[in-house]
């Protein structure tokens, strides 16, 4: 593609120096019309402070130069097209503190001490409808497929309005709902500390951001309206709102979704329903659930979800926040969500290894209704300005019904699937900064969850499992975890000249599994017998206790963190027929050794011994069913796995930065670890947990991000290189083992034009080999081209095309290609929007894709939504 206007660039060039004469490198450098708001032109200064920028007509501009720790400087030039021109800049030192957070600069960048803030306006292209859609088009934010945002390579703990946390972790239900033309900011807070008596005491490296909205909607009820139905295809429909309020004393944010186009208003519920921090933390009990062994959910093909989401979604939520004192704040959030998914698959399975080779024939459609509540209490008391409380009370239902119409070598079945899970959860957190330098925090959890599954299958296919003589033709099976949690600990911290910092915690934690499973077998509704080891009923405890140290030091520009902690664990089992109990002690040592060499060059190694203990899905002995063909059972005995990890990484520049780029290696090895031994056969397959030595992996990955400001666009670069061996058993085999081998490099160019055209082009290639006495390869790619036209500030278009290629599948079956098309006319006071959008324009009716394994190769044929398109009305109060 050829851009004509460049031939009428004028430049602008120039150096930036501190006060001292000294060239500063990374100074943000950025132009814009006098009296208006869209960034012309933005760059970074280079380690000489030298900077070149380009626009492309004349006028009065304004070019603005800001850096860390400097006060902005701001120059107007009268420019006329085909010049040169030179503008130098001397920027003099700002005092700042890391409490300064507020910036009110309406630059389009600024940054001052922790705080990064952005104009939305000045990256927003007027093709975002939600927050997420904005959140792409920003320099240095890396949104994915399924919404995580992460900045740079860090993802994010939370995502604010106005400095009030809705969602913890599951920040894609505001991200995914939440208007995008309310916000005003978008604010990077770094080195974010989740409990305020921390701040400048835990050394912090996480990532918060926050939104702040436009002045003239803050202290007003607010909102939009969105409608869509289905013009020329099926019944379509796209239904989604948004009401909201944040007054000083009350916030009110209401959401609501209908849809049946595919999208997931949600995200992953449980990042809102189980959110988990990054830190150690408070998290006392954040990875503690009860398990679920039998799934009917088949895995989805590696494109956008919605293409073959064929749903029917409702959400309702209401969430608000109450600053009943100055110094007691409560939050109460709640949501329901039902959703129907159906699901469409074809699938063809080789098996080839050793003397077996068979092929399995599946057709397979599932639907699943799924109803989900969720209620949650948040209670804040500052008690003092060093001493807070806080009690988090929630409750969650999920119950689903899944029925699914399966043909498996031409015998046709059909399989229902119960489930109904209950979650109650309690934590208590009470935070003393006893000194100016010292903080104690108690915290205290219990969980309580059970998850009961009522299975059935109208087809019988494990006759060799009946003895001789008897005869059936289907099956249940009945299972349930209740899991009991207690846990409580005292963690210190201790912060000390030059920022070294020295933490011990304390704590117990007991938790309790009742799990039981009974697999029948029955003539019509006669049960005929109940398998002998395909049953359990156990009850396995595990109480930990412990103590956990961490230091970390700080000389000059080198860091050390040291951490030991100390587990004595007991353990008992008890199943069916006997007990048993289990007393250990263990250590699990790291080290983390950190070198920032320059402000914009960091290297960090670290290493760490782990010792594991067995969950409740490593210990129970009676053979379960999974799925419909497979059966599993664990060890039925107390296990601990060693494991270490070494880990280094070197990184240049940073958010700020014009270029930036990160390079790490790292290596995983098991001394022992669980594997199966399995029989499999063209019926059925029986999975058996054993505990083999020695796994190891090895993983590289690579990035950079360079921004090109003669097109103003952003290029990104990202590869990543894994090496892996196992080892199993197959069918009465000896010892195998089995390598793998994963690369993927992509490579994406992003535009950042304030006119006619803007472009989001890349690929991506995934090549997978595992070889064992053969050698399964895949080598699949996907390519993309999102072009934006903006005609006017009123009229847009967003054209969005998709190649898939898979080289495992024949020439007429190995490329797939998607065409969507987006427009937007806002009326005259922006006050509405409509919008058509045409979805599959090339209406591709299924798509096929290859996978392999260590013992098969799999060709599976997905079903894609048909051809639609969507009218749709936006219009915001």
């Amino acid at each position: 593609m050829t851009i004509n206007f460049l031939n009428s660039q004028t430049s602008i060039s120039g150096i930036v120096r501190d006060k001292d004469s000294l060239p500063i490198s990374f100074a943000n450098v950025f132009i814009k019309l006098q009296g208006g708001n869209s960034i012309a032109a933005f760059t970074h200064t280079r380690k000489d402070g030298r900077y070149v920028l380009d626009v492309q007509q004349s006028g009065i501009y304004e070019i603005n130069f800001t850096a860390i720790s400097y006060k902005a400087t701001l120059f107007k030039l009268s420019i006329s097209a085909g010049e040169k021109y030179t503008q130098n800049a001397i920027l003099y030192d700002e005092t700042t503190f890391l409490d300064e957070v507020v910036i009110k600069s309406e630059k389009a960048i600024g940054v001052k001490s922790d705080t990064i803030t952005i104009n939305a306006k000045a990256f927003a292209q007027g093709n975002e409808t939600v927050v997420e859609d904005l959140l792409r088009k920003i320099p240095g934010l890396n949104i994915s497929e399924n919404g995580t945002i992460k900045v740079g390579n860090k993802e994010v703990e939370k995502v604010m309005i106005e400095g009030d946390d809705f969602f913890e972790h599951g920040y894609k239900m505001l991200t995914k709902n939440m208007n995008a033309s309310a916000v005003d900011k978008i604010e990077i807070y770094k080195r974010y500390s989740n409990n305020r008596l921390l701040k400048n005491i835990e050394n912090s490296d996480k990532v918060a951001l926050n939104l702040t909205l436009k002045d003239d909607i803050k202290a007003q009820w607010f909102g939009n309206m969105s409608l869509g139905y289905g013009v020329v295809s099926e019944n379509r429909y796209d239904v989604r709102t948004n009401v909201m309020s944040f007054g000083k004393k009350a916030k009110f944010y209401l959401i609501g979704n209908l849809n049946n186009v595919g999208v997931d208003a949600v995200g992953d519920i449980n990042h809102i329903i189980r959110p988990s921090s990054t830190d150690d933390i408070s998290s006392i009990g954040d990875y503690e659930n009860s398990e679920s062994l039998l799934t009917l959910n088949s895995s989805k093909p590696n494109l956008r979800s919605e293409r073959t989401n064929f749903n029917n979604a409702e959400l309702a939520s209401l969430n608000s926040i109450f600053t009943i004192s100055p110094k007691i704040k409560l939050k109460v959030i709640g949501f329901f969500n039902s959703d129907e998914n159906n699901f469409y698959r074809s699938t063809i399975d080789h098996y080839h290894f050793g003397e077996t080779n068979f092929i399995n024939f599946e057709d397979y459609f599932l639907r699943k209704k799924i109803n989900v509540g969720f209620g949650k209490i948040n209670f804040n008391y500052d008690i003092s300005n060093n001493e807070s409380f806080e009690l988090v009370a929630k409750y969650s239902s999920e119950v689903a019904n899944t029925k699914t119409n399966l043909t498996f070598n031409d015998e046709k079945s059909k399989e229902t699937l119960d489930e109904n899970r209950n979650l109650s959860d309690l934590k208590t957190v009470y935070t003393n900064k006893f000194r100016n330098n010292k903080v104690l925090i108690f915290t205290g959890r219990y969980i309580s969850e059970k998850t009961p599954q009522d299975y059935f299958n109208n087809v019988f296919l494990f006759q060799d499992l009946l003895p001789d003589g008897v005869s059936a033709n289907n099956l249940t099976q009945d299972s349930n975890d209740k899991m009991k949690y207690f846990g409580f600990d005292a963690h210190i911290f201790d912060k000390k000249e030059r920022g070294n910092l020295a933490e011990f915690k304390v704590g117990y934690e007991n938790r309790i599994d009742y799990f039981n499973s009974a697999l029948q077998f029955l003539e019509d509704n006669t049960t005929i017998v109940s398998p002998e080891g395909y049953s359990n009923d156990i009850k396995y405890g595990v109480q930990d206790l412990y103590l956990k140290s961490k230091y970390n030091y700080f000389f000059k520009r080198l860091s050390i963190e040291g951490k030991l902690e100390l587990h004595q664990i007991f353990a008992g089992l008890a199943g069916t027929y006997d007990s048993k109990k289990s007393d250990r002690f263990y250590l699990n040592p790291s080290l983390i050794v950190s070198w920032q060499i320059d402000k914009n060059n960091k290297i960090s190694a670290s290493y760490s011994y782990n010792t594991t203990n067995a969950k409740i899905l490593d210990v129970y002995d009676g053979y379960v069913l999974t799925n419909f063909k497979t059966f599993q059972k664990g060890t039925g005995n107390f296990n601990q796995l060693d494991s270490n990890v070494l880990y280094v990484k070197y990184g240049l520049g940073n958010w700020e930065s014009r270029f930036s780029s990160n390079a790490s290696l790292y290596y995983y090895k098991n001394f022992d670890f669980y594997s199966t031994n399995a029989l499999i056969q063209p019926s059925y397959s029986k999975l058996e947990k054993i505990i083999i030595n020695d796994r190891s992996m090895v993983r590289a990955d690579a990035d950079l991000s360079y921004f090109f400001n003669s097109i103003s666009s952003n290029l990104k670069i990202d590869a990543n290189y894994s090496v892996s061996n196992y080892k199993n058993i197959v069918n009465g085999s000896e010892l195998r083992e089995v390598k793998s081998k994963v690369l993927v490099p992509g490579i994406e160019l992003r535009s950042n034009f304030k006119g006619f055209l803007n472009y989001h082009l890349g690929t991506k290639w995934t090549v997978n080999e595992i070889t064992t006495s053969i050698v399964n390869k895949t080598k699949d790619n996907l390519s993309f081209c999102d072009i934006l036209f903006s005609f006017s500030k009123k009229f847009n278009a967003d054209f969005q095309a998709e190649r898939y290629y898979f080289g495992n599948l024949s020439a007429q079956n190995s490329r797939y290609y998607f065409i969507d098309i987006k427009a937007n006319y806002k009326l005259s006071g922006n006050k509405a929007v409509f919008s058509l959008s045409a979805n599959n324009l090339l209406d591709t009716k299924v798509f096929r894709q290859s996978y392999i394994s260590d013992v098969f190769v799999s060709k599976t044929e997905y079903r894609i939504l048909p051809r639609y398109i969507l009218l749709k009305l936006d219009y915001r109060f």
